[in-house]
């Protein structure tokens, strides 16, 4: 699944093609990529079409485009992006030819750039559009990277910020872990807590602060949070810089080009191999119907 790099590098790629842009038509090719809209596909062909986009925002995993005010929409709104497992946001010309696995296709007009085709394409069905009511945030911050406004997506408001967020609590952050009975790995992928971590930057980040995946989160010091919340933000910032990790054509840019950041890695898909620190076997365990990678020399268990 996607986590916060791919979707910050998809974000970003849209950012500047779609933000000011009108659309002048949606196709919904598939109603199953609109499981999470309340409407049919017309409606959200209707609801969505004329209206300008404003923006591009994002929260752990999940994007949002915000809209223009509709005179049927009883306050504002966003079309909100989940791009499940192999959800793809594409940037096309008019008129291109239908993509592989197509859902959904906006077409724009850009004050600057012209006419544009935003394309929804996605193999295992698992993503989806919708046009979800923005409410405020709870802690009057920006709702999500990308806009200083202070609403978020009425689905997305159960989801924690995540750490490369301006308005991440450090502090919030330590006090939740120290409530937490289960294994960190878990806790870290437990969105409500922290978001936009999935099981390959864990790993990562785990590997590099040295603690072992099923080291109880209260047990941590302060010391070790910081650590390792210092950790995420560099594997998280890292990643993204280098385009998101891709293991296969599913995971790309707006463009449809792969990230290089599984170069990089240093645990995760790793098994068997010589850690980069101590040279001792990397293994893989079984953690809840995935995988987790770690070093057991570098990352012992407490006892």
């Amino acid at each position: 699944m996607p986590e916060l790099p791919e979707v910050e590098v998809v974000r970003a790629g849209l950012a500047p093609a779609v933000t000011g842009a009108r659309v002048r038509g949606v196709e919904a090719h598939d109603p199953r990529a609109l499981t999470r809209h309340v409407g049919t596909a017309a409606d959200f062909e209707a609801r969505l079409t004329g209206r300008a986009i404003l923006g591009t925002s994002r929260r752990g995993k999940f994007l949002w485009l915000p809209l223009s005010d509709a005179d049927d929409a009883v306050g504002p709104e966003a079309v909100m992006v989940h791009l499940g497992m192999s959800g793809q946001m594409l940037l096309r010309e008019p008129g291109a030819p239908l993509e592989r696995h197509e859902r959904i296709r906006l077409a724009i007009e850009h004050p600057d750039h012209g006419e544009l085709a935003v394309v929804f394409a996605d193999q295992r069905t698992f993503g989806s559009l919708a046009i979800d009511a923005l409410i405020p945030t709870q802690d009057g911050r920006a709702g999500g990277f990308g806009d200083d406004t202070p609403l978020v997506p009425q689905q997305a408001a159960h989801i924690a910020r995540d750490p490369l967020d301006p308005a991440f609590d450090d502090a919030l952050f330590r006090r939740r872990l120290a409530t937490k009975s289960s294994a960190i790995k878990r806790v870290l992928l437990d969105q409500t807590v922290v978001s936009g971590i999935g099981n390959i930057y864990a790993d990562e980040a785990l590997w590099a602060a040295r603690i072992h995946p099923e080291t109880v989160a209260r047990d941590l010091s302060t010391r070790a949070v910081n650590r390792l919340l210092s950790e995420v933000r560099a594997v998280l910032a890292k990643a993204l810089a280098e385009g998101g990790t891709s293991f296969d054509a599913q995971y790309v840019n707006v463009n449809g080009q792969a990230g290089y950041f599984a170069h990089s890695l240093n645990a995760y898909g790793r098994h068997g191999k010589p850690c980069p620190r101590c040279g001792r076997p990397i293994v893989r365990v079984a953690f809840a119907n995935r995988s987790s990678h770690f070093c057991p020399h570098c990352q012992r268990l407490p006892r």
